[in-house]
């Protein structure tokens, strides 16, 4: 398998930060590059060498600090990318932005617009559960005999279908969305986990994200898929720093889903129980293993309980009611 050397440039202040939510969005190992670590090493070194090899002292010490990763270069790497890209987008709307610095990315071999084109290569038809069908736009390939077909072009947003967490959390949303169902979709990317819901009975449903380009996919990928605009609305805005957004949705939705990370998840508690109705469904997603006992103490916490956990290649999926 190839890969790709992808790295971020930050700040010093930042380096922890940004690593802990890298492993968020489920990277395993990184590099990291601290000039400051040189200085530290020479100072506090220890055994009879003193020998450096030439050259290595510029190496260590140049540019600013930075993390690197490693993507594979197939379907699985195409949405790492697009996490990594709203990751960075996410930290340079903080209010402590400026503690990451410049947050370029740069890939090894690979240009920019490669990555916004390449990536399609790996995006084939393929069903979920059994009722639906994800395809491309781009391909035209006959769904199988039965199912639904949900027609998505990502761009830039995360959704594509392929990631694992996407692939759980579809495949809980045929368990438990009814005819007549009102969704709401939390982080919704591209909007696939919303207009999947509609195509399997729901009767509206509501997608936010804190990316303009999101909303917008959504948008677009739910008019692909002839689901009125009256019956689909999307929002862009961030409802844990705005209360008046966050209130604004409303509430007693029968299916809520949130494909995002487990910090945010947490965060969201209380504002999963004000938007699910008694006796509504809580989906999850976008937990790695390592944190999921984290994720749903939190969410026992606030009352809500555990139904099912789904768990494929180091992913977790959660269904919960109220």
């Amino acid at each position: 398998m190839n890969w790709t050397e992808v790295t971020i440039e930050t700040e010093k202040a930042g380096l922890d930060v940004l690593c802990a939510m890298l492993t968020d969005i489920g990277f395993k190992g990184f590099s990291i590059h601290d000039p400051d670590d040189f200085d530290e090493l020479m100072a506090g070194k220890v055994g009879h060498w003193d020998y450096l090899e030439e050259g290595l002292a510029e190496v260590l010490t140049a540019g600013k600090p930075s993390v690197t990763v490693y993507i594979p270069e197939n379907a699985q790497g195409a949405e790492q990318m697009i996490a990594v890209k709203e990751l960075i987008a996410q930290l340079k709307q903080r209010e402590d932005a400026a503690m990451f610095g410049s947050l370029s990315l740069t890939g090894k071999g690979l240009k920019e617009e490669d990555w916004a084109n390449n990536w399609k290569k790996y995006f084939h038809p393929f069903a979920i559960g059994e009722r639906l069908w994800i395809t491309p736009t781009w391909e035209n390939v006959p769904a199988e005999s039965g199912r639904k077909v949900l027609q998505i072009d990502p761009g830039s947003s995360f959704g594509s279908g392929q990631h694992d967490t996407t692939r759980l959390c579809l495949g809980l949303l045929e368990g438990c969305v009814n005819d007549g169902a009102k969704v709401l979709d939390i982080g919704c990317g591209s909007g696939i986990l919303s207009i999947g819901a509609m195509l399997l009975g729901a009767e509206s449903a509501l997608a936010i994200d804190i990316e303009q380009n999101a909303a917008d996919s959504a948008a677009e990928n739910a008019a692909l898929n002839g689901i009125p605009t009256e019956k689909y609305k999307t929002l862009c805005g961030d409802i844990l720093e705005d209360d008046a957004l966050a209130e604004s949705l409303g509430k007693d939705y029968d299916v809520v889903c949130a494909n995002i990370v487990a910090d945010i998840l947490i965060a969201m508690r209380e504002l999963f129980v004000r938007y699910v109705k008694g006796g509504g469904v809580l989906l999850l997603s976008g937990i790695i293993e390592e944190r999921l006992e984290e994720v749903l103490d939190a969410m026992k916490e606030v009352g809500l309980s555990v139904d099912s956990v789904d768990l494929s290649a180091g992913w977790a999926a959660v269904r919960l009611h109220k």
